[in-house]
């Protein structure tokens, strides 16, 4: 049963359609075309203010909600900048600032950026991708229900040691 008349409220299974952007219109992310991001309200699978956004709603319901940094990806801090000797990073490979990599971290990937170089280093940047930024999205709930065991089972293995650092759409605010 999909929770027709069933309000989200905590610990609920909630899936939901999105898009979001950010305030210069510029589109992120989207689960059109794709399955609805479902996530147990409550539990930090997302971001906490979208996680917030969903009490009380309903499936069908639809709305737009705006998130501040806070309660986002943070405001990002130069204390998540680091700098990597040039040697790591392939002879042939052109670095420029703003450009995206991925590295092997001590829990899994990393995602860093360039921000600047020179002939010894690579500075860059460790923050979120989306640190700093407002977050609007659009949002629809597809589906409210008590959450599966094995939903639940996935959960408390990930509460020991969730450290993802690519938090894809809008999920994953351990990271």
């Amino acid at each position: 049963m999909k929770g027709i008349h069933m309000k989200v409220e905590e610990k609920k299974f909630v899936a939901v359609h999105y898009t979001l952007t950010l305030n210069n219109g510029e589109k992120v992310d989207s689960s059109e075309g794709q399955d609805p991001l479902g996530f147990i309200q409550g539990s930090g699978q997302v971001i906490e203010g979208l996680d917030e956004a969903v009490i009380g709603k309903e499936v069908g319901e639809k709305f737009t909600v705006q998130i501040p940094p806070e309660k986002a990806y943070g405001m990002g801090s130069e204390e998540m900048h680091r700098e990597i000797p040039r040697e790591n990073f392939p002879a042939d490979a052109e670095l420029t600032p703003g450009q995206g990599f991925t590295a092997n971290g001590p829990h899994g990937p990393v995602s860093f950026r360039v921000i600047k170089t020179d002939d010894e280093t690579v500075y860059a940047d460790f923050n979120h991708v989306l640190a700093g930024e407002t977050l609007n999205f659009d949002v629809e709930i597809t589906e409210v229900r008590d959450p599966q065991a094995e939903e639940l089972a996935q959960l408390a293995g990930e509460e020991g040691g969730c450290a993802p650092s690519d938090c894809s759409g809008c999920g994953g605010s351990c990271g």
